[in-house]
């Protein structure tokens, strides 16, 4: 014969099993946050609505210059994945032990373009070329060339070029990409550099020009978890961006995919 006893620790054995279950359950779908380069939000978001309709996992995503994310997360942000528009901002992370060195792989190329509002007439990109005379007084919209990704290569193509100190008064320098793609878009300036990504995401814009490649560092966009992520969905969300299955909302957009 069962006690009230031993009923009430059946009972309180069974509760605590339920949920223990329950909160396996609640970790196992947690959210994955992503902390992304501005110019990946239409491919980007496209991928992750796919991977949430698969996994049943959802996404959420951080989208900023790669320098502002960065700092972010030096400060603390908590996100399980960095996507950085170059390099350098993805080896900050790193040299302070803030990345899963051994998840890091370059994911995406791109490249860079000039920008007209809608209908603006193509030109030739060549040393010399006269930008500050197309520009016939008006704003050069780039992000910020000091620390933005897109803004570093289009400050190096135009000193490659030989004309930046001849527009470097005209440059109109906003916090990301794609804040230079909406200056070109709403004829706040008559020309822009942005990536062929962003172009292709807006019909406000005409590309120009396509900057030679030769004119830049190339545009890589390499991909980390975070170090210390305790989200194991996090890693699985890495693979499928990886896999050949993610690989047509990327290149729909105009990114090069690398793997």
């Amino acid at each position: 014969m069962i006690g009230p006893l031993s009923r009430w620790a059946r009972g309180a054995a069974l509760a605590c099993a339920v949920l223990a279950a329950g909160a396996s359950a609640t970790a196992a779908q947690e959210a994955v946050t992503v902390f992304a380069a501005a110019s990946m939000k239409n491919a980007l978001d496209a991928a992750s609505d796919a991977w949430t309709k698969e996994s049943g996992v959802a996404v959420s995503v951080s989208y900023a210059a790669s320098s502002a994310l960065a700092k972010q997360i030096e400060a603390g942000a908590p996100a399980d994945l960095f996507i950085s528009a170059d390099l350098a901002w993805m080896d900050y992370l790193d040299e302070r032990a803030l990345i899963d060195g051994e998840s890091r792989v370059d994911l995406f190329g791109n490249r860079i373009v000039l920008i007209g509002g809608q209908g603006a007439e193509p030109v030739e990109i060549k040393p010399g070329f006269d930008l500050a005379g197309l520009l016939g007084g008006g704003k050069l919209a780039m992000a910020a060339s000091d620390s933005v990704p897109a803004g570093k290569y289009g400050k190096a193509a135009l000193e490659r070029l030989g004309i930046w100190p001849s527009v470097e008064a005209s440059v109109a320098g906003v916090e990301n990409v794609r804040a230079a793609l909406l200056f070109v878009s709403r004829g706040e300036a008559p020309y822009g550099i942005v990536y062929r990504t962003d172009a292709a995401a807006d019909p406000g814009v005409t590309v120009v020009a396509t900057f030679p490649e030769e004119t830049h560092s190339p545009i890589v966009y390499p991909v980390a978890l975070l170090a210390g992520t305790g989200n194991p969905q996090a890693a699985e969300y890495l693979e499928f961006l990886k896999s050949d299955e993610a690989k047509p909302f990327f290149e729909a957009e105009g990114f090069e995919v690398l793997r």
